[in-house]
């Protein structure tokens, strides 16, 4: 491939332009207005004829001087022409009257062609007037020469306002695919000073929001990276404790190993949990998963037999439409129930309430209400949220709407908390 930059191609397309236009004014053009300057050659013979009509003009004929027109003056074999002829009409010949046929026209006379106009009278006299192409070859070169030199004059000048123009544009260019290069690197710091909001400025305003996103995401990612082995470090701590005090006889085997079962099963869920987040990257590629169609009341009464189990005391108000069918197969669906009323579990103090209509899923719970300063980044993985507790529970919950089309938000509301999903 061959390499060229963008203002070279600017040039060389603007010579080939130039060309182009050349050709055209000094090839086509002339055709085109050819029969215009003949029109007028033939308007300008017939005018010169008004005052010579008659044998009694003949002096006037013959002392006549104009040396672009000739004039002929003929009836039966006698045949006049005016002074000029012989400069008008080169190796004239009495014949030439011969190769007159219509009131007008134009003939070729001995390899040199001529324009002429005649009038016949009743007496039968013809009277003449007669040209060679000078006339029309100096209006085609004229009208040219005026043509091209307005027309170069104006390409040379918009072709620089472009080159100049471009030249700016591949400047802003090379700035932007600088930006590209280092959109990940935080010390890279160049500005683009475009002075309008065009395509060039909603492209580096868009790079400047990548290289924000990656900036945050970077940051997001280092953070949660810690978080996750935080997370992990203290349940593994709590086993490795147990089990050097079994060893030491501090704890009965039995306690430890309750202790130890607890912590493995918190260990088993998060590792789930982080499965289930990179799973949702794969499934965002299964299109037969997303056009899969579940009906939600038998996910939600589904999930809330298996959380009776654990709080047993709370009340569970059921307000379902059984027809209402959403997108996503039902181990989507199971994950985003049972993951909401997982929290729920923590926070609801007598009453869970559920009400599904028109396409629209409001799960209650009559905890207390969220603080502000939690509510907006609730749905983030590992933000704290109320008395200190973080996880992946509420994120996945949030990826999985996203990935299936669906919103979720949080209301307080008076006496609880409503989270709803449409």
């Amino acid at each position: 491939m061959k390499k060229m930059s963008l203002t070279k191609q600017l040039v060389y397309i603007c010579v080939l332009i130039v060309g182009i236009i050349f050709v055209a004014l000094g090839i086509i053009l002339p055709k085109e207005l050819l029969p215009i300057y003949e029109e007028n050659i033939y308007n300008k013979l017939k005018q010169s004829l008004m005052f010579i009509r008659t044998v009694d003009d003949i002096d006037d004929i013959i002392s006549y001087e104009d040396t672009d027109i000739s004039y002929i003056y003929e009836h039966n074999d006698l045949i006049l022409t005016s002074q000029n002829i012989y400069d008008v009409v080169k190796k004239y010949t009495d014949d030439i009257i011969n190769y007159t046929t219509d009131n007008y026209g134009k003939i070729i006379f001995k390899n040199n062609l001529y324009y002429y106009y005649q009038i016949t009278n009743a007496k039968n006299e013809t009277i003449l007037s007669i040209t060679n192409d000078e006339y029309v070859n100096t209006m085609k070169k004229d009208a040219l020469y005026t043509i091209l030199l307005v027309t170069g004059l104006s390409f040379t000048l918009c072709s620089l306002i472009l080159i100049v123009w471009s030249n700016n544009l591949v400047n802003d260019i090379i700035i932007l695919k600088k930006k590209i290069k280092n959109i990940n690197n935080d010390n890279f710091n160049i500005t683009l000073n475009h002075n309008f909001e065009d395509e060039i400025y909603s492209l580096n305003e868009s790079i400047e929001n990548m290289h924000e996103y990656l900036m945050n995401n970077e940051s997001y990612k280092n953070q949660l990276y810690q978080n996750i082995s935080h997370d992990f470090k203290t349940p593994i701590t709590v086993i490795k404790s147990y089990i050097e005090a079994t060893e030491d006889g501090i704890e009965s085997k039995e306690e430890s190993l309750k202790i130890i079962k607890e912590q493995i099963d918190k260990l088993e869920n998060k590792v789930h949990s982080l499965l289930y987040l990179n799973k949702l990257n794969y499934i965002k590629e299964q299109e037969e998963q997303l056009k899969s169609r579940t009906n939600i009341s038998q996910v939600i009464n589904s999930s809330i037999e298996k959380f009776k189990l654990i709080r047993p005391e709370l009340i569970y108000k059921l307000d379902i439409d059984e027809k209402e069918i959403y997108r996503g197969t039902y181990d989507m669906w199971e994950t985003i129930i049972d993951n909401l009323l997982n929290n729920f579990m923590r926070y609801a103090k007598k009453e869970i309430k559920i009400t599904v209509k028109n396409q629209k899923i409001i799960l209650y719970n009559d905890g207390e209400n969220i603080d502000k300063s939690i509510i907006d980044n609730i749905f983030t993985p590992y933000k704290k949220g109320l008395n200190g507790m973080f996880g992946l529970g509420l994120s996945i919950v949030k990826k999985t709407l996203e990935l299936l089309k669906y919103d979720i938000s949080v209301k307080n509301v008076k006496n609880g908390v409503n989270f709803i999903i449409k």
